[in-house]
């Protein structure tokens, strides 16, 4: 009996040891495949980082530079060197069959000389006064624009009146001193800067409003400016009166003298 017990306990740890054998290889061998997996998976997960990072730092600057790009060429596109009262239209009374006038108050906003030049879709019907010129840092001027108002088809009422005409306002930085011409703007295309293109709006002259108002006020302006400019500048010197007679201190003196030389030549005598 104690040799079949025996037996039975030996049996019985074989077979204990047949069942444990496996389960330490399966361990070993699962804990040395995932070691040797393991550097493989960190590995991958590592450059999948620096590469995400590097994604996203390029993606990042590239936002970054295309947003300084596009605020650089807001900056460029809405710097102006004119400023223009109204900014972006031409009042004309309507007056069918007749010559009416508008008038655009004109400004150099920038640090240097420019000149400027208006343009028009109807150079047949419309011109301006002046067409062009230079103006300084500060300095503003009044255009007056003329156009001819055609007579209405089918009885249209003014408000209903449409004009295709358009005019554009160009300027042009420029040296001091130098003398206006209009070739200047053919010679220098890549400098000349599109400052508003404006189309015409009609005012109705029975219908009192400010804009009407604004339109008669700007004209006279520009008329008394005008007047201005045609007057000769003040020349220091003898002043000239009635037919060129001359105002000059020093003949005064000398018709004083002879004068009295000659009452004394007959007190004499």
């Amino acid at each position: 009996m104690a040799i079949e017990e025996e037996k039975s306990s030996s049996s019985d740890g074989k077979i204990w040891g047949l069942f444990k054998l496996p389960f330490r290889n399966s361990n070993s061998t699962t804990a040395s495949s995932s070691s040797s997996t393991f550097p493989h998976h960190q590995h991958q997960l590592s450059y999948y980082n620096n590469s995400h990072s590097q994604v996203e730092g390029s993606s990042a600057q590239g936002n970054a530079s295309s947003s300084v790009s596009s605020v650089a060429r807001s900056l460029l596109l809405t710097r102006r060197r004119l400023k223009l009262d109204p900014p972006n239209k031409l009042y004309f009374p309507y007056e069918p069959g007749k010559q009416v006038q508008s008038a655009i108050k004109i400004k150099n906003t920038s640090k240097s000389h420019v000149a400027f030049k208006f343009q028009t879709t109807a150079p047949k019907s419309c011109f301006m006064r002046p067409p062009g010129a230079i103006l300084a840092p500060g300095e503003s001027i009044i255009a007056t624009v003329f156009k001819f108002v055609e007579p209405p088809e089918n009885n249209e009422k003014p408000v209903d009146q449409k004009s295709k005409v358009k005019f554009k306002i160009m300027s042009l930085k420029v040296k001091e001193g130098t003398d206006y011409v209009s070739e200047l703007f053919d010679e220098q295309k890549d400098q000349v800067l599109v400052e508003q293109i404006l189309r015409v709006v009609f005012l109705d002259v029975e219908r009192p409003s400010p804009a009407l108002e604004k339109l008669n006020r700007q004209l006279a302006e520009a008329e008394a400016e005008l007047e201005a400019r045609k007057k000769p500048p003040e020349e220091a010197g003898p002043k000239l009166i009635g037919e060129g007679l001359v105002i000059d201190e020093w003949k005064e003196r000398r018709e004083r003298y002879l004068a009295r030389q000659q009452v004394d030549g007959v007190d004499s005598a």
